[in-house]
């Protein structure tokens, strides 16, 4: 089968001589095309010189929320506003906004993957040449490019403040899960950038994959289209968050063996401070937590009253996990599960 995709490769490039100049490569694995440079230069024309990615640096106290202060103030912010604004519109109607509902969410759509596709020509090379564990864990895979990306995901996850915003104006209830998740994913960035964490690729290439079929569900939901799929948001969420934890633990092991039992058996030390290191693994094993037990109480105990009316609402569970379906568990009514089938 290899050897007829190759001859058949090899004489569609001699019919088309044109077609060499888009072989994918290594260094350029989408059609030969260096994403990266266009970026460049679009960023930098858009911006007229402000942002040009080639040339940037993260460095604290000279950007936005760089600092510490800045980000607790900003994440304090956000709870103070979802929750005062709830309890301020608690007598008023729900706002009517989908048409803004789905520009936000085809907007994230489109950041995200744009965001994933420039890390993934970054980390095709990165790994093929240097090996997994390399990119994981040496400070040489903490480029300039992959930087860039990280703080440009890390600004991302502020703008995603703005899908609560829409739960308050909308009159839907916020759960724990939900808002829980928002504000420790912006601290969790902001560490993993201050903290140097060469593994951060891992964990933000799976996140904004799963944002991107996310806030697409969202905006085809938003427009009325029913998907069959909708389920399988929350597993690739559940899926995301378990191969994070394979690589994370992976790397907390050997920073503690490194520093703490180095007559463990171990690779080296991965680099980024501890602080991050450990900060980082707490975090997404409580969101592993969190989701796991909301699959479960959702679609394992398929006989309670939540799991009926979460499965029968539109969106489903990859909606209500997300809390963009509103219901009031103790006032609405659900029929009686079906009879079993003798």
């Amino acid at each position: 089968m290899n050897s007829l995709l190759q001859e058949q490769s090899h004489a569609l490039l001699e019919k088309y001589p044109c077609l060499r100049e888009f072989q994918p490569s290594l260094e350029r694995p989408f059609f030969n095309i260096s994403l990266w440079d266009n970026f460049d230069k679009l960023a930098s024309r858009v911006s007229q010189g402000h942002f040009i990615p080639s040339k940037f640096e993260f460095v604290p106290g000279k950007l936005p929320l760089s600092e510490l202060p800045q980000v607790l103030a900003a994440i304090t912010t956000y709870y103070v506003v979802i929750f005062g604004g709830r309890y301020i519109l608690k007598g008023s109607e729900p706002f009517k906004l989908n048409a803004w509902f789905q520009l936000h969410n085809l907007f994230l759509t489109l950041l995200s993957l744009t965001i994933l596709l420039l890390m993934v020509e970054q980390l095709v090379p990165l790994i093929a040449y240097h090996g997994l564990y390399y990119a994981i864990c040496n400070a040489g895979a903490w480029t300039q490019p992959l930087v860039t990306l990280y703080y440009m995901n890390y600004i991302t996850k502020f703008i995603e403040f703005i899908d609560t915003v829409f739960l308050v104006l909308k009159h839907k209830q916020l759960r724990f899960l939900h808002t829980y998740h928002h504000g420790a994913t912006a601290l969790l960035c902001y560490t993993q950038l201050v903290g140097t964490t060469s593994i951060s690729w891992v964990v933000i290439a799976l996140n904004l994959w799963v944002h991107v079929v996310m806030y697409w569900y969202y905006f085809l939901a938003a427009r009325g289209i029913r998907v069959w799929w909708k389920e399988w948001v929350t597993r690739f969420q559940i899926l995301q968050f378990i191969l994070d934890i394979g690589f994370i633990y992976f790397a907390v092991y050997q920073k503690f063996a490194h520093l703490y039992a180095p007559n463990l058996p171990h690779c080296g030390d991965c680099v980024g401070s501890t602080t991050a290191t450990f900060s980082g693994c707490a975090i997404i094993s409580s969101y592993l937590f969190l989701f796991v037990a909301f699959y479960i109480e959702v679609y394992r105990r398929r006989g309670t009253k939540k799991s009926r009316i979460v499965k029968r609402v539109r969106g489903g569970v990859a909606a209500k996990v997300n809390e963009y379906v509103s219901v009031d568990f103790k006032k609405t009514t659900t029929p009686s599960p079906s009879p079993a089938r003798k």
